[in-house]
């Protein structure tokens, strides 16, 4: 007998998981160091152009497949398209999840440390340069980094397991609120530092000499990424929604809250930047360099820096469950494990996974990878994923929404327990026509086959 779908308890508690998902690490650890690293002000302008025009566009349609079909991503291509290649969407969706799971663990058992690290003091006495020098220590070590992949991986397969209402819709429910409040205070903190109006012209002034076609896709991908669309992310949690729920209201509020949360953590983040000689382009340890400096400068630094970390880990929970999730959901429903066994494989595969990637500092493993590929191999798979993977299947995606499903049945879809009908005609004119030739052109002069 098929086990009967699970259903999200109320509109409010998807709407929360589905922003956990978007927003976590992505919006506070990715979105400002890649946002430094290409420049600022452009970057987060295209990104921002992205995000409605192209990536809210692939997150209806991601919703409007797992609900019609009620299943995960392998499964619902297959079924709307009467043809198994198509598949294909959900496997690339499936590795590309794997992957970034195991690579966020790793930062996400960083947040780990630097809470038990918060609560030890260790910015007492200490410089601004040796606390932010702290964390290149930690990149460096090899089994603190396994210790805290392992943990927060063990942290995921209890939420997981508990399914999605009682797991992720609850824990989604206390923790997204609790991260905005703790957000709007550190950057009420920021805004009185001297940096501020250096880091204000560095985000929102742009400077469109400093526009590359690599610069372009990493934009589009942050978009994709920020949205966790082209991933079966919000397909699977679209599987879980019921009919008369609203699809292009619902991902239009998880949207605007995506983009602000960013932006938020940006104008919080950089003023500690310029205020105390940082540079932007410090990478993936931009957050973990520059908070507990600042925390280093307020009263309470003990509490202040244990709560943020705290959250920050909570948050990239909300991340890494609806990973994980996916990932549960297409091995239980494909191969037809109960829901114990599925999560067990996943973390171990995601542990398996991201051994390398808690050894790209220290050089255990893979020693000559960056000297042969440019990056360690931490960044390596950070980059094929968001830059590669999601882009080609948000545009795969679009193409079968677009020309491959019954029109009647996207329009039925769309329109269900919606008031927006206006938006339908230029919602499916996005998907069908514009998102497909935007983002292939944008993939294709990456990749240096064409020259716009």
């Amino acid at each position: 007998m098929a086990q009967r779908r699970e259903h999200w308890g109320s509109r409010l508690g998807f709407i929360l998981a589905a922003a956990g998902s978007a927003v976590g690490v992505g919006s506070l650890w990715r979105f400002p160091y890649i946002a430094g690293q290409n420049g600022g002000g452009a970057f987060i302008i295209l990104y921002l152009i992205f995000t409605f025009t192209l990536g809210l566009p692939v997150f209806i349609a991601e919703l409007i497949i797992g609900r019609k079909t009620q299943k995960s991503a392998i499964l619902a291509y297959t079924e709307l398209s009467h043809k198994s290649q198509w598949k294909f969407i959900g496997w690339l969706n499936f590795l590309s999840c794997l992957i970034i799971l195991s690579f966020y663990s790793v930062v996400s058992g960083w947040g780990v440390s630097y809470t038990l690290m918060s609560l030890t003091g260790f910015t007492e006495g200490r410089t601004p340069d040796q606390i932010s020098g702290t964390f290149d220590i930690l990149y460096r070590s090899a089994d603190i980094n396994l210790l805290w992949l392992g943990v927060f991986l063990l942290i995921n397969v209890g939420v997981v397991y508990a399914g999605v209402k009682k797991g992720i819709e609850h824990w989604s429910k206390i923790l997204m609120p609790a991260l905005f409040v703790m957000l709007l205070g550190l950057l009420g903190f920021s805004l009185t530092l001297d940096g501020l109006p250096k880091a204000l012209h560095f985000i929102f002034y742009p400077d469109w000499a400093k526009v590359t076609p690599s610069m372009i896709l990493s934009a589009l991908g942050m978009a994709f990424f920020t949205l966790s669309v082209a991933l079966g992310i919000i397909l699977t949690y679209g599987s879980y929604m019921r009919s008369k729920e609203d699809v292009p209201k619902t991902a239009l509020t998880v949207a605007c809250m995506t983009v602000f949360v960013s932006i938020l953590a940006s104008v919080m983040i950089f003023p500690i930047v310029f205020t105390f000689g940082y540079t932007p382009e410090a990478g993936p340890g931009l957050v973990f360099k520059t908070m507990p400096v600042l925390f280093a400068k307020l009263p309470g630094t003990l509490i202040l820096s244990t709560i943020f970390f705290v959250l920050f880990v909570f948050t990239a929970l909300t991340s890494s469950i609806s990973l994980m999730e996916m990932l549960v959901s297409n091995l239980m429903e494909n191969f037809g494990l109960n829901r114990k066994r599925a999560v067990g494989l996943t973390a171990v595969g995601a542990f398996i996974l991201g051994v390398p990637s808690a050894l790209a500092g220290s050089g255990l493993l893979f020693g000559k990878w960056q000297t042969i590929y440019g990056r360690d191999f931490f960044e390596t798979m950070d980059f094929i994923t968001s830059n590669w993977f999601m882009p080609i299947a948000g545009f795969l995606t679009t193409v079968f929404v677009g020309w491959v499903i019954d029109k009647q049945i996207v329009k039925s879809e769309f329109l269900s327990g919606t008031k927006w009908m206006c938006w339908y005609r230029p919602w499916f004119f996005m998907v069908k026509y514009v998102a497909p030739i935007v983002v292939a052109a944008i993939i294709l002069q990456q990749a240096g086959i064409i020259k716009i």
